[in-house]
């Protein structure tokens, strides 16, 4: 009698999906915002916010079910996404009914609007819609190589959705930037999604031209320069980013599109002289549109010395309360509840919020949370590492940079570091666009991290290996 053994030793690897390690997290992304609200509540009443338990449950259930749906339909997802972002969301809401309590925003809203309306009851149903398309992304996109077939579809939609706000009767201008439309009494900023799609079209184009870009160059003084012709896609890029900051005044769009391509670019070719290029451009974009578009010239001017304009400018005064709210914050802050970042005013909770965060929770707040953006970050460049194809890699590189970039030009607006550019704070700000956009920017790199992460397919059974057989006496 003999016994027959395959030898073949290749076989799917089984990783553990690390879902029992997300709902862990999950339960901390819950609990650390409900006792902040009841710290703020305390803080400012001196007793318990009224709805803490709706509040709290609210948040549990939303973060139940997106677990449940990653659990289901995204078995083997980075397990830090979900809980990051949810705790992320939870403090903004927070954040947000904070500066709702604020008698001196109550009475702005009054005297500039008739009338007061909080802005946190908005901001959670804004969140339920996210957790919705967020589960939406997971259900739909069964594969996120098959947004590659709409490489120049994306590209088409993303200048459809730059140029809606300077279209007449759709597009509105407030405080002096047009990126909002007005549809159904509701406003929006595609802007926020442009930043999704628009990724879309750099990946798809990238994965195909990157060659050519790479290996077909001259060196001068040390850089490999393209040819002409190569140069093409990053001018066209350029001269949209500087048309969106004429004719829209969203310095930060332009920044975000432009660095983002760039970054791409250098995954995609490794050549350090687009870096340089990029850098160059930027420059020259940036110095020739801030010397003349008055409303950029005006943030410039803020920037340089908010201090000497600040009785004369509305983007001085914001710009010099909100570095006094840092400095007021020292490395421990004054508390939930207990600052003055509410002199900012109407953009207190939207563009300035980290002001917030920097006065009442200090230096190590600060730290705090751009730990938790940086750890989006990272998962997001891990995830790109690890996808098993180039789509899928510059894609996710796309999405980490615009994150990181949008982190950076509103930190540094906000701190003085650079000027402001208006874009509001992933999860934090107070806005229905951002947190949907940004939810749906989770979802899609939970889709790529779970097409990482998933065991390869056994290998098929091979004619070779069938005949090499161990053969056992009996």
């Amino acid at each position: 009698m003999s016994v027959v053994t395959n030898t073949t030793t290749i076989g799917a690897i089984e990783l553990p999906s690390r879902r029992n390690t997300e709902l862990l997290l999950l339960v901390f992304a819950v609990v650390i915002p409900i006792f902040a609200y009841a710290n703020v509540g305390l803080s400012i009443h001196g007793k318990l916010p009224p709805g803490m338990v709706a509040y709290g449950g609210g948040l549990a259930v939303l973060a139940g079910i997106a677990h449940l749906v990653v659990r289901r339909y995204a078995k083997y997802a980075d397990p830090l996404l979900l809980p990051i972002a949810t705790l992320l969301n939870g403090l903004g809401c927070v954040l947000i009914w904070r500066l709702d309590q604020s008698e001196r925003l109550q009475n702005l809203a009054k005297r500039s609007f008739g009338h007061f309306s909080e802005s946190a009851p908005r901001q959670m149903m804004y969140t339920a819609v996210a957790i919705a398309l967020f589960a939406g992304v997971l259900l739909l996109l069964k594969d996120h190589r098959t947004l590659q077939r709409f490489t120049y579809i994306s590209m088409a939609a993303s200048l459809v959705l730059l140029i809606l706000p300077v279209v007449p009767g759709l597009g509105a201008d407030v405080f002096g930037a047009k990126i909002w439309i007005s549809v159904g009494g509701f406003s929006i900023q595609p802007g926020e999604f442009a930043k999704i799609v628009i990724a879309i079209f750099f990946a798809g184009y990238l994965m195909v031209k990157r060659d050519a870009l790479a290996l077909a160059s001259r060196r001068f003084m040390g850089l490999y320069l393209p040819r002409g012709r190569d140069l093409g896609p990053i001018l066209m890029i350029w001269a949209m980013s500087l048309l969106v900051l004429v004719f829209e005044n969203d310095l930060g769009t332009s920044l975000l599109f432009f660095g983002m391509f760039v970054i791409m670019l250098y995954v995609a070719t490794e050549r350090t002289s687009w870096i340089v290029i990029g850098l160059v451009m930027s420059v020259a974009g940036a110095g020739v549109v801030g010397a003349t578009a008055s409303h950029v010239k005006v943030r410039v001017n803020a920037w340089l010395d908010p201090f000497a304009c600040y009785s004369k400018s509305g983007a001085c005064e914001q710009v010099g309360q909100s570095i006094m709210s840092f400095g007021s914050g020292g490395v421990l802050g004054t508390g939930w509840g207990q600052g003055n970042s509410d002199l900012i005013g109407f953009a207190a909770n939207s563009d300035f919020i980290f002001s917030t965060v920097g006065e009442e929770l200090g230096l190590a707040g600060v730290m705090a949370f751009l730990l938790l953006y940086g750890l989006i970050i990272e998962r997001g460049v891990r995830t790109a590492l690890a996808a098993r194809d180039p789509f899928g890699k510059l894609f996710a590189i796309g999405l980490s940079g615009a994150f990181a970039l949008q982190i950076f030009v509103v930190a540094g607006g906000v701190m003085g570091l650079i000027p402001l550019t208006g874009m509001t704070m992933p999860f934090l700000a107070s806005g229905g666009s951002s947190v949907l956009a940004n939810w749906a920017l989770i979802g899609i790199l939970i889709r790529i991290s779970d097409t990482a992460r998933r065991p390869a397919p056994a290998p098929a059974p091979s004619p070779d290996s069938e005949m090499t057989q161990v053969v056992r006496p009996s």
